[in-house]
């Protein structure tokens, strides 16, 4: 196994569910072997579950056979260390006896979207930004939640610091302990800042394969949820937690390639937008509606919605426009590629949050 586990005591195997929460179990560091040799039996029930954990039994998956276990095994280059936590991690997919995707497992969704856009010559390419808050984990002398203290300072800001390199410099102990992480876990996180909210931030995600960019944003989450109890605080990734603060998107931004690695999204030798990259456009557009059964499965997701200034639920596109659905951003013409803006960041990981109804700081 690979050396960068040889020193934890135990790993996380985590399955991740229909709602992007991680479900599984920690595992000895001698059982490691056995994981990638004959995998690890996982109730297949767990993908009939609401986000509360209650069952769902509609789902017919719910005790239809027994409760019988599915095996699960390792997704390939994602077996990594949380330095901070000294524990291993390790993401899995589950598959029938036969050795054949379970159908309910949803990253086996992407992985036959990935597979029909490759049988045509493409390769799928994305980057997501994740946005988020940073809670602290006592409340104010009126019992209202409230934005996590500076991890070098202390201190509490109530101020909206959008792009300000000072608030980052007081929250640098976090930053750098996740950075460190990601390090260790093969994750390319780039770029943060202080989003457009008391307390909201924002970490982008390096472009590469789509099926490996979803991967990461799920280890990315998890990974700042752990480094965030480190300091007395809780990384809280619903939609709209506060009804007067900015929701939090998780913007997805997307290109196809071809097998010679070009992106087909760049502009012809004319100097005109690819017909590809626009009929994609229209596609996304005409299906936008029936994606938000995806994109916006919570209560919470839509009250995001009714700010519409940076997050809008409509199937409008536009060049360097921040308030349409799908956004071309203004590259080089070789880096050309749109950025979807529906999907709010709960939609890729659950965990705590401010509690049910939360409105306000």
């Amino acid at each position: 196994m690979p050396h960068q586990v040889s020193g934890c005591a135990g790993i996380d195997v985590v399955l991740n569910d229909c709602h992007g929460i991680g479900r599984g179990k920690t595992i000895r560091r001698h059982e490691l072997d056995a994981l990638y040799l004959s995998g690890r039996p996982i109730p297949a029930s767990m993908f009939g579950q609401d986000v509360a954990c209650d069952d769902v039994d509609g789902t017919g998956l719910v005790l239809h056979d027994g409760g019988g276990d599915k095996r699960c095994w390792p997704i390939p280059g994602t077996l990594g260390v949380l330095p901070h936590a000294k524990r291993g991690q390790v993401l899995v997919g589950m598959f029938e006896a036969d050795g054949s995707p379970f159908s309910a497992d949803p990253r086996q969704a992407l992985v036959r979207q990935v597979e029909t856009a490759k049988a045509l010559g493409f390769s799928p390419m994305g980057a997501f930004e994740l946005e988020f808050y940073l809670v602290d984990n006592e409340r104010d002398a009126q019992g209202r939640y409230q934005p996590a203290r500076y991890a070098l300072t202390g201190r509490h800001s109530l101020n909206r610091n959008t792009m300000s390199v000072d608030e980052l410099d007081e929250m640098a102990p976090f930053f750098e302990m996740i950075y460190a992480g990601a390090e260790h876990l093969d994750i390319p996180l780039e770029s943060v800042i202080s989003e457009y909210a008391v307390g909201q931030y924002e970490l982008t995600i390096r472009y590469r394969d789509l099926l490996r960019a979803a991967d990461d944003l799920v280890i990315a989450k998890r990974l700042v949820r752990s480094a965030a109890r480190r300091f007395g605080m809780e990384a809280c990734f619903m939609a709209k937690p506060f009804s007067q603060e900015a929701g939090s998107g998780m913007h997805l931004h997307l290109s196809l390639e071809d097998a010679e690695g070009n992106n087909r999204y760049a502009d012809t030798a004319k100097g005109q937008l690819s017909a590809l990259m626009l009929q994609s456009i229209g596609g996304v557009r005409q299906t936008i509606g029936d994606t938000l059964l995806v994109l916006a499965p919570f209560l919470n997701s839509w009250r995001r919605f009714a700010s519409v200034l940076y997050s809008p639920a409509s199937d409008t596109w536009g060049v360097e426009n921040r308030t349409v659905t799908i956004r071309m951003p203004n590259t080089s013409v070789k880096a050309r590629h749109f950025e979807h803006r529906v999907a709010g960041v709960s939609l890729s990981g659950g965990g705590r949050h401010p509690g049910r109804g939360a409105q306000g700081h």
